[in-house]
């Protein structure tokens, strides 16, 4: 008998606190994504777009867009986490970039489960907090940030999809 697999994150009934997934592939950010993210967001900010200011500043190039960083940063952990599973983001905290990231860069990311409990008003739904780390290709950390987010477990999901449940 043949099996079909759908490829999803991970339902909170299915976290426990302290669980760190690491995140893979990497990816590498390119001048090309720093410029069209910063031109996307409508940031004129030179030390992103301009090679010849960039050049006087204290890093001497340009750095890539911090909001690029740490979209890619979440990014990363969706596939193993969140893909489908995910009802809401609740917010982001304690974002940090503690080392520049330039073009060239390649960012690696991981995540600890730092809470969970059980929705009180949405059944069948979790608060979880997250907490991410990005490195870049040499080990550096270059961004950190926790995230809170809304959560199916498997049953409230299965109900949901069965019509049974209100989102």
């Amino acid at each position: 008998m043949s099996r079909r697999i759908q490829q999803r994150g991970l339902y909170a009934d299915e976290l426990d606190l302290g669980d760190e997934f690491v995140h893979a592939p990497g990816r590498t950010l390119t001048e090309a994504d720093n410029v069209l993210f910063t031109t996307l967001t409508m940031n004129p900010q030179a030390l992103h777009l301009d090679h010849a200011f960039a050049a006087t500043q204290p890093f001497k190039r340009p750095l890539v867009n911090s909001m690029l960083t740490l979209s890619t940063l979440v990014g990363l952990s969706v596939g193993q986490l969140t893909q489908g599973t995910l009802v809401a983001q609740l917010g982001l905290s304690d974002i940090a970039f503690p080392h520049p990231v330039f073009a060239g860069d390649t960012l690696y990311a991981s995540t600890t489960i730092t809470s969970k409990r059980m929705s009180s008003s949405r059944p069948g739904q979790w608060v979880v907090g997250m907490s991410h780390e990005g490195k870049n290709q040499d080990g550096r950390v270059v961004a950190t940030a926790n995230r809170t987010v809304l959560l199916w477990d498997a049953a409230g999901h299965a109900a949901h999809a069965a019509g049974e449940v209100q989102a």
